[in-house]
């Protein structure tokens, strides 16, 4: 419910809870339950069907219908006296009771309620999760809209996630059960904590703390004081049980995103009396948003410093539990900031995350784009008690994530003025007392640091146009546009971007899905498609398949399966990395590109550019390429040639060394040129590739003086004191092509203090090189190599033990793969 905690008080989670499935309706109270009832173990927090996989009795293959039953828990528990029980989150229908006593009702699997007991020895505490599916088909208004999206209009009226309810893209999964902890706390004394307002500005140099505490107990007499940074100020009583203060720091480090600068945190405490309450942690940030000259942009401004918001949507690491340990969020998230991610945006189709994520993200720098959990459906907030528990809902986030340097944006909901638009809706549709009033009511109240938008997307005569405020762009994707489009749309902020049928890696698919790639239904019913649609996003990547290497998919699929494969790999790599080059290049008016999305629900060649067990897909790679802090990109200009443009996000200066090169047959310069480069902080540099070279070369072969004199453009930046290449890019005037070359590859394995790694090197360019070693993941995957350049590359072990790397390593123009093993 909150991240603030007391000495007085003591938490524990409940546990040794178990689960039985009863057919809806058939006992309304514990204790008409059949005595024979089956009992099945049960993780809490966790969901049914989480328990039922632990069991053995649930898969993505052989799916349990769960809404049309009652899901049963109970858990034994013992004590004396006066506790709180506290339930973090109950999805969805659910009533609880402590032995036959019926202590709670919720209908909202977001709200989290805190129940007062009276404990006398041991008790049973039971919760009946009742059938979402009579609730959701009940008798109500019509829509004013139906969504083809989501499998029943009869959600609008649920608080529940809409996970499992889109089968287009999503697994087949109900969310039932206690999804988030189920805690008793005992008190040491009277005095605790109802509620903390607390609120962290940076002014000038040094920054401001100021709190609200109301707080239940004798206050009389207790010296009570705020403290933060080493510094303290007293509170002051503005009330009965209310304490207030604020405490001027004179010199504060400012948070910044990842890749911008560092990200400082602070503990807040306040002692009163012999109490000590842990408050959390805030960094000083202060952010707005800037509409540009036109004021038809949308970008981010943190203390005062532009930000080029690169990152993607994220899922649940756990699709059925909706849980994740600490560590295994902690080390998602932390390849995210390595990769150089600086957003993720929760959608409003999944649900809002635990506090562990974000105080994560406020250690790793990465901001947070938050929607609340609202999309596509028409939300009946003409009634009073559905608006109530909205406005609790929105009121319960915004507390518990108060103090969180990472929130960024807070959105009214997904796709909902979208939906209503596409429909042939008016303007006055599209909006409403819903993402109109009652969310930013609550985002006034309670974070007014944070931008508010009403949907994502949001904008323009349309409110998913590309070329005002925020949009979901698919012209580059679904719809088939040509790369150019990318430039052409003059999109200005992508919360959704570049959704793809990205293909596993072979360790993945050879493990979780070894069928027929395509042919297989297993293979088709995990391949993400929108509703009604006469096409599937496998369709989408082979349209640029085709377009990219010159061949027919189809065809290629049946003769080649494997190197349909990699071929397929490939270009959605090439398609991520060549849209951010027109994106981040100086004079793009794009603020911002969030991919949809980050992981894998299932195993398949879905929308993750990470696979659901955690494997980087080449998509991902390409993406940590694009989203360097210090970068290198080329576009074609055609008859103006190659720009070359150079970005420096970070708050240091950058001298570097960039070097220009045009190879015949991948091996052999043609033209060439290097100059020395100085990135001030926070800046960006465009150049022509005549300026590099001095004279007149037709390195995009637009002038087609005689036959094209090259195949691949190369440009390198490197550090001018170590010779560390900072980033590189490539260009194909004559098109990446689909012709196998004898590119030599040679590769040695290494041993040192930091673990294993190959050194990598190509008698000529090797085109998407790719790493495949069922034992160990590389740090860097499809990249190209250029002749004359050594790559190390670190392995990481994919489990524990004693395993050694033995793969081999392969490029999509090389005729033969080249093996490798430890001596």
């Amino acid at each position: 419910m909150a991240r603030w905690s007391s000495s007085a008080e003591i938490v524990e989670p409940i546990a040794g809870w178990a689960m039985a499935i009863t057919p809806a309706g058939s006992a309304a109270t514990p204790g008409e339950l059949a005595d024979n009832l089956e009992w099945f173990a049960a993780a809490v927090p966790g969901t049914a069907v989480g328990a039922l996989a632990a069991d053995g009795r649930w898969s993505f293959d052989k799916p349990v219908p769960l809404h049309d039953n009652d899901v049963w828990c109970r858990a034994s528990i013992q004590g004396q006296g006066c506790e709180i029980l506290r339930f973090d989150g109950l999805a969805t229908l659910a009533e609880v009771w402590l032995d036959n006593e019926r202590i709670l009702v919720s209908d909202n699997m977001f709200l989290a309620h805190a129940v007062e007991a009276t404990l006398s020895g041991a008790h049973t505490l039971t919760i009946a999760f009742r059938a979402n599916a009579a609730r959701a088909s009940a008798s109500r208004p019509r829509p004013r809209w139906r969504s083809a999206m989501i499998a029943g209009d009869g959600l609008r009226h649920l608080r529940t996630t809409l996970l499992g309810h889109m089968p287009g893209w999503c697994p087949p999964v109900d969310v039932v059960g206690p999804w988030r902890p189920i805690s008793r706390i005992r008190r040491t004394c009277d005095l605790h904590i109802r509620l903390v307002d607390l609120r962290a500005e940076p002014i000038g140099e040094g920054g401001v703390v100021r709190i609200s505490l109301d707080l239940a107990g004798d206050l009389q007499g207790s010296p009570a004081v705020l403290v933060c940074a080493g510094a303290e100020s007293p509170l002051r009583r503005a009330s009965s049980g209310r304490l207030e203060g604020e405490l001027h720091l004179a010199n504060v480090d400012p948070w910044m995103p990842n890749g911008y600068g560092a990200q400082p945190l602070y503990s807040v405490r306040a002692r009163i009396g012999e109490t000590v309450l842990d408050l959390g942690r805030v960094g000083f940030r202060a952010i707005a948003v800037d509409s540009g000259p036109d004021r038809k942009g949308f970008g981010l401004v943190v203390n005062g410093r532009p930000v080029f918001c690169r990152g993607a949507c994220w899922t649940p690491l756990d699709v059925l539990m909706l849980n994740a340990s600490p560590e295994a969020l902690r080390d998602a998230l932390t390849q995210l900031r390595d990769a150089g991610f600086t957003m993720l945006r929760i959608s409003g189709v999944t649900v809002y995350e635990t506090d562990a994520f974000y105080a994560f993200c406020d250690e790793l720098g990465l901001l947070v784009w938050q929607d609340f959990m609202f999309a596509n459906l028409d939300y009946p907030v003409a009634d009073a008690a559905f608006a109530a528990g909205v406005a609790e809902e929105a009121r319960q986030f915004l507390l518990r994530t108060q103090a969180s340097p990472c929130l960024a944006v807070l959105c009214g909901g997904s796709e909902i003025a979208q939906q209503a638009a596409m429909l042939g809706y008016p303007p006055e549709a599209w909006s409403g007392p819903l993402t109109g009033e009652i969310l930013p009511a609550a985002v006034a109240a309670l974070r007014p640091d944070v931008p508010y938008v009403e949907g994502s997307p949001w904008g323009g005569d349309l409110p998913f146009a590309a070329n005002e405020g925020v949009t979901h762009y698919y012209g580059v994707g679904a719809y088939r546009r040509p790369l150019e489009d990318a430039r052409r749309a003059h999109v200005r902020f992508a919360s959704e971007c570049l959704a793809f049928a990205n293909v596993p890696e072979p360790v993945t698919l050879d493990r979780h899905l070894p069928v027929p790639a395509v042919h297989d239904p297993r293979w088709k019913a995990r391949t993400p498609r929108d509703v009604g649609a006469a096409w599937d996003f496998e369709d989408v990547r082979d349209h640029y398949l085709g377009l990219l290497f010159g061949v027919d998919p189809a065809r290629l699929r049946t003769e080649d399966p494997e190197r349909f494969l990699a071929l397929s790999r490939a270009t959605t790599a090439e398609v991520m990395e060549a849209t951010f080059a027109e994106w981040r290049r100086p004079g793009s008016p794009t603020r911002g590109g969030l991919v949809w999305f980050l992981r894998d629900l299932w195993p398949g060649a879905g929308w993750g550019v990470i696979d659901a067990t955690g494997e980087p897909k080449s998509a991902f790679w390409a993406l940590k390429r694009a989203f360097r802090p210090v970068q290198l990109t080329m576009t074609d200009e055609g008859v103006n040639g190659l720009t070359l443009h150079l970005a420096n996000d970070t708050p240091r200066p950058v001298e570097a060394v960039l070097s220009f090169s045009c190879l015949r047959e991948g091996a052999t310069p043609v033209a060439r040129g290097e100059r020395l480069v100085l990135l001030p902080p926070g800046s960006g540099q465009t150049l022509g590739s005549a300026a590099l070279l001095g004279s007149f070369f037709d390195v995009t072969y637009a002038y087609r003086f005689g036959p094209p004199a090259h195949d691949v453009c190369v440009a390198t930046l490197a550090d001018a004191a170590t010779g560390r290449v900072l980033a590189d890019a490539f260009h194909f005037p004559q098109g990446r092509g689909a012709t196998r070359v004898p590119v030599a590859l040679s590769v040695q394995v290494d041993r040192d203090r930091e673990g294993w790694s190959l050194l990598v090197a190509a008698d000529r360019f090797a085109q998407s090189v790719h790493v495949i070693d069922e034992a160990f993941c590389p740090d860097e995957n499809w990249f190209h190599l250029p002749p004359g350049r050594d790559k190390r590359i670190r392995l990481t072990p994919r489990s524990a033990g004693d395993a050694t790397p033995a793969g081999r390593v392969a490029a999509v123009n090389a005729v033969a793969s080249f093996p490798y093993r430890t001596a």
